[in-house]
């Protein structure tokens, strides 16, 4: 049963996004539809099992004095390879998300889980939160890109299904934030009820 929760946190108690309001910077710029949220979310998962279970291996042979370099170090290693996978596999996704690639290896999440718990744990626990963590995250991308992507665009996953006149806003910047909001308060009070 302690598995189960431990695998299930990153989906509703602890998500980085809807609950533990990390990583808002990519979030709110990547999520203009739910294929570049599902894919920032499964890029972002990526290097969160891979970098988890790497520092979960090193953690014994890392110096407290520079445990946070050496893991930047990690997760930019993997963040370099998922560079190298996306622009030789999925081009178009990699130049539609640019930037927010390479500043994975800052995201607060990835780094906060490293710090936080691989650090602590064991190998398989440790892939454990980075699983759950990463697809709750890549889950709340989606979501907030879908809602973003169906009120601004009329379209779901590039489908377009609502002909003539949307509400732009839902693609822009505020409308980001207003979408975010609003999914924050329902998990509030999802998180509550449950309580």
């Amino acid at each position: 049963m302690a598995n189960w929760n431990n695998l299930t946190k990153g989906f509703f108690r602890e998500n980085p996004i809807l609950v533990l309001l990390l990583g808002c910077c990519p979030t709110l710029a990547t999520t203009t539809s739910a294929i570049n949220g599902l894919s920032m979310g499964l890029a972002t998962t990526f290097v969160l099992v891979l970098s988890n279970i790497s520092i979960s291996l090193l953690k014994n042979f890392i110096p407290n004095k520079v445990h946070i370099p050496c893991y930047i170090v990690v997760i930019a290693s993997f963040v370099t390879v998922l560079q190298l996978l996306m622009q030789a596999y999925v081009p178009s996704i990699y130049e539609t998300l640019g930037l927010f690639i390479p500043l994975i290896v800052v995201n607060c999440i990835v780094l906060g889980r490293a710090e936080a718990y691989a650090c602590k744990n064991s190998i398989g626990a440790s892939a454990v939160d980075g699983i759950s963590m990463g697809l709750g995250y890549a889950m709340a991308l989606t979501i907030l890109g879908s809602i973003r992507e169906i009120l601004g665009s009329g379209s779901i996953f590039g489908w377009k299904f609502i002909e003539g006149d949307t509400i732009l806003v839902f693609v822009l910047a505020p409308g980001a934030f207003i979408a975010l909001g609003f999914l924050i308060s329902i998990m509030n009070k999802i998180l509550k009820k449950s309580n």
